[in-house]
This record gives structure tokens, C-alpha cells and sequence, in this order.
């Protein structure tokens, strides 16, 4: 995990495959279902109800909060594309990819009283499976914007969870948030990561990728963003968001000089590791530290999938930030993910099983989010916007096979089976949730405009630009 890395020649033009024409289809199966000698209730008793107490325990739940769910669930199920089947034989759907519910009761109560939070917890505590799990989650999302018909969506805004205080991402709260995910165990992300570790969408040459193939596809990504911001021989630079050093380590092989920052202390540990093995400690420093307090400007300030993690209150204070710190004439290159505008507006405000789970605090912007804070915030323009989603699908998929290949070390590091079925749910729902094209993940290139003399324009929507 921390030895030398060799530069890679450099980059060359290449075909980017097409989304329509060389997407990758869902055909590979995901993990196996559960073990079907052991039935949810004793699934659910092996939970260690201290470490989670949202799956040990099936809540309660009111009458109407039952019907509702029910209501939604067996509308939803009976035009979906899917095949459910339940314990008594009732069979509901079109047809297509296998939803099994194997705990019906258990199932409405969890979703009845929290939503899409209920809907993981229940995978999580074996009550819903599925032999294809992508599958039924592509699905899912194909219909996400209609899955919920708009009553019955206010009706559940009465008691649907509502965002904690820790979702708020302020200085304190960032570096407590960050430190949950990715703070987890180094060990166990170099467990389903490729060599470089780098935990965002790879760029392949075509579909499907193979395992092999996932080094060279993330030097593409990393060049392309280092291409974007025109990083060469004496270029200084900040990366915001430092992952385990790779964009910092390439950057600095051509010369550039990189000052890194990020939250996480296990990260930055590594990668500062990675850089002296590297004996390229002279042109990389690694930070931990908030994105708010750095100080300078650099000519280039690039930034792979960390919007995500700022959070709606404060994404004009990141543009804001991205201006402040980029030396006139400078470049902006982000990586990020984005879903549509209007499923953004809608689901902004609610609390969700992601962000409970895995990204607390998170996310995802729009396109149109990043260009109106874009204008709003910065002396900069969206110059270019490249879409890159079926090559998120691929990679979240190699990630996803090599996790559960790796289950007995999962094990050995000391996580449990319900983390590793959450971990399973996240990488499958990633990954549904570009193969849907629900979601992106584009490359931004912010450049200088030509009005750009007189600094940033005043702000004249709110900061989260989500009107």
C-alpha cells in the first residue's frame, strides 16, 4: 500500500467511450443474499444493538404511519419492473430483477417510520435481500422521481426524520464528520482500492473494465484534472481534499508544487508516507487542516469529489474560497458529483440513509448549482464540463466485487457483518445510482473571465444557489 509509485508516461488523446453507445450494462451479480438458514429475527438478534442500535431494534410504529408505507410500497411494487416476492408466496411486479422481503412487518415498520433510512436499516438487518442487488437498485432509481406520488410525499414530511445539528459543516463539525468515513481504518479502504488508492471515479478507455485496468484509469482520471489546470514544471498548487496522496504525488512528478489539505487524520498519515517514499517531499506538503483557513494563492487549486462533503449552508463559502486562493489568471479544476436540479430541491432538506451512515454531512450539488455559485462567488467561468458517470458505475462495481471478495479480511480488521452488508448497500446504491444516470460526476474547469479585474460579483441568491 506504501511503496514508490512509478510516473506513468505521459498522457495521450484518447477515445472517451460514449454513455448511450458503451455503457456497461448490470449484469454482474452482487453479493450473495443472505444466509437463508437463519431468518431476519435471528439475523437481527446477532447485531450488536450498542455499535447499531437503528438495526438491532425494530422501531415502532404508529397505525397510519403503516398504512402510508404500506400504501406507497405496494402502489410502487406492483408497477415497478421488478419481481417481489414475499414469505406467503404473494408475488407483485411486471417482472425483472428479484426483490425478496423476507420480514413484510419488520420492513413497513422500518420504512413507515423512517423512509429511505428504514429501507437500508432493514437490508442491513437481513429483513430485504435481493440476488442482483444493483439490479433492484437501478430500478429504484430509474423511478425515483415517481416512486412517492406528491400527497403522500407531504404526508410523510409530518414525521419523516428531519437533518441532525452534526449535519451542519462547520469547522468542528467537518472535521468530525470526515474523520467517520474516511478515518474508518486505512486497511480497510487499501482492502478494495486499486494501488493508488484513490477513492473517486476512474476514466477508462472502454466497457467493461477489468481489474487490471483500474491503475492505469485513475492516472487518466488524475491527468486530465492536472490537464485541466494546466499543472506543469513550477506550477503551485492546492488540492483541497488530499484522498491518500496520488493527485498530489503525479502533480508533483511534473514539477508542480502541492500543498494538500484535508481533515482526515488517517489519510494525511498515509499519504505523507507515500510522499517521503516517494523522496518527493520537497514539492508535497500535506495538511490537515479546513479548506477555510488556508491562506495564499496558487495558480492552480484542484479538488477531486470533495464538494460533497461541504454541505448546501456552505457551498458559497467554498466558491467564495476557490476564488480567494486562485492567483489572478489562475485555474480552477473540480471533480464532483451531481444529481438533477429538481431531485436536489426536493430532497435537500430531508435526512437520508447516506448521509446517517456513511457521508454524515453530505451533499451532492447540480450542475446548475456549481455554475450560479460559480458566477456568484468567483471572478471565474465555467469553461468546460466533462461527463464521466458510466466510468463511476465501473468503478464503484470493481470496488464492490473486490470488497466482498475481501469479506474474511473485513473481518480480520474487526468490522462486523452489518457493516460489511452496509458497506455492500453503499457501494451497490452508488453505483444503481450512475448506471440509472441519476447520477454524474463531470470535471469542471473554472477559468478566468474576462470581467474578472474587479473581483467577484455581489452575491444576489442565497449561498446554497439551490433556488
Amino acid at each position: 500500500m506504501t511503496s514508490p509509485r512509478t510516473p506513468a508516461a505521459p498522457a495521450q488523446p484518447e477515445r472517451t467511450p460514449h454513455p448511450a453507445t458503451d455503457a456497461p450494462q448490470h449484469h454482474l451479480r452482487t453479493a450473495p443474499a443472505a444466509d437463508d438458514s437463519r431468518t431476519p429475527a435471528q439475523i437481527r438478534a446477532a447485531v450488536d444493538p450498542v455499535r447499531w442500535p437503528g438495526v438491532a431494534q425494530v422501531p415502532t410504529c404508529s397505525r397510519a404511519q403503516r398504512a402510508v408505507a404500506r400504501r406507497i410500497l405496494e402502489a410502487a411494487l406492483r408497477r415497478l419492473p421488478l419481481h417481489t416476492r414475499f414469505p406467503d408466496g404473494r408475488r407483485l411486479g411486471t417482472g425483472g430483477p428479484v426483490l425478496e422481503i423476507r420480514d413484510p412487518d419488520a420492513f413497513l415498520r422500518r420504512v413507515g417510520t423512517s423512509g429511505t433510512i428504514g429501507f437500508g436499516e432493514s437490508y442491513m438487518a437481513g429483513e430485504w435481500d435481493a440476488p442482483d442487488l444493483v439490479a433492484v437498485l437501478t430500478v429504484i432509481a430509474d423511478h425515483a422521481a415517481t416512486l412517492v406520488p406528491g400527497p403522500l410525499q407531504r404526508l410523510r414530511r409530518l414525521w419523516a426524520p428531519g437533518q441532525p445539528a452534526s449535519g451542519r459543516n462547520t469547522p468542528a463539525a467537518s472535521r468530525e464528520n470526515i474523520g467517520r468515513h474516511y478515518d474508518l481504518s486505512n486497511d480497510l479502504f487499501g482492502l478494495f482500492l486499486d494501488e493508488t488508492l484513490s477513492y473517486s471515479s476512474a476514466v477508462f478507455r472502454g466497457f467493461p473494465a477489468e481489474w487490471s485496468l483500474l491503475t492505469a484509469a485513475q492516472h487518466r482520471k488524475i491527468d486530465r484534472v492536472l490537464d485541466l489546470a494546466k499543472v506543469t514544471e513550477g506550477t503551485r498548487v492546492l488540492e483541497i481534499g488530499t484522498g491518500w496522496g496520488e493527485l498530489s504525488l503525479r502533480a508533483a512528478r511534473r514539477g508542480a508544487h502541492v500543498v494538500s489539505v484535508t481533515l482526515s487524520v488517517e489519510q494525511a498519515q498515509l499519504a505523507r508516507e507515500r510522499v517521503r517514499e516517494a523522496g518527493l517531499s520537497d514539492r508535497v506538503e500535506i495538511r490537515v487542516e479546513d479548506y477555510r483557513s488556508v491562506s495564499g494563492t496558487y495558480d492552480a487549486v484542484v479538488s477531486v469529489e470533495m464538494i460533497e462533503a461541504v454541505g448546501a449552508e456552505f457551498w458559497g463559502t467554498y466558491f467564495a474560497t476557490l476564488d480567494r486562493l486562485t492567483a489572478p489568471g489562475g485555474r480552477v479544476a473540480l471533480q464532483a458529483i451531481t444529481m438533477p436540479h429538481d431531485r436536489l430541491l426536493a430532497s435537500r432538506r430531508t435526512y437520508t440513509w447516506i448521509q446517517k451512515y456513511i457521508f454524515p454531512g453530505g451533499l451532492l450539488p447540480s450542475t446548475e448549482v456549481v455554475r450560479r455559485l460559480t458566477s456568484e462567488h468567483t471572478r471565474l467561468d465555467v469553461a468546460r464540463a466533462d461527463r464521466y458517470g458510466p466510468h463511476y458505475a465501473e468503478t464503484l462495481r470493481l470496488w464492490r466485487e473486490r470488497f466482498t471478495e475481501r469479506a474474511a479480511d473485513v473481518d480480520a480488521l474487526g468490522f462486523d457483518e452489518t457493516f460489511r452488508r452496509m458497506w455492500i448497500l453503499y457501494l451497490a446504491y452508488s453505483e444503481a445510482g450512475f448506471r440509472s444516470g441519476y447520477l454524474d460526476v463531470q470535471q469542471f474547469l473554472l477559468a478566468p473571465r474576462p470581467d474578472s479585474a474587479g473581483g467577484p460579483p455581489a452575491a444576489t441568491r442565497p449561498e446554497d444557489g439551490s433556488q
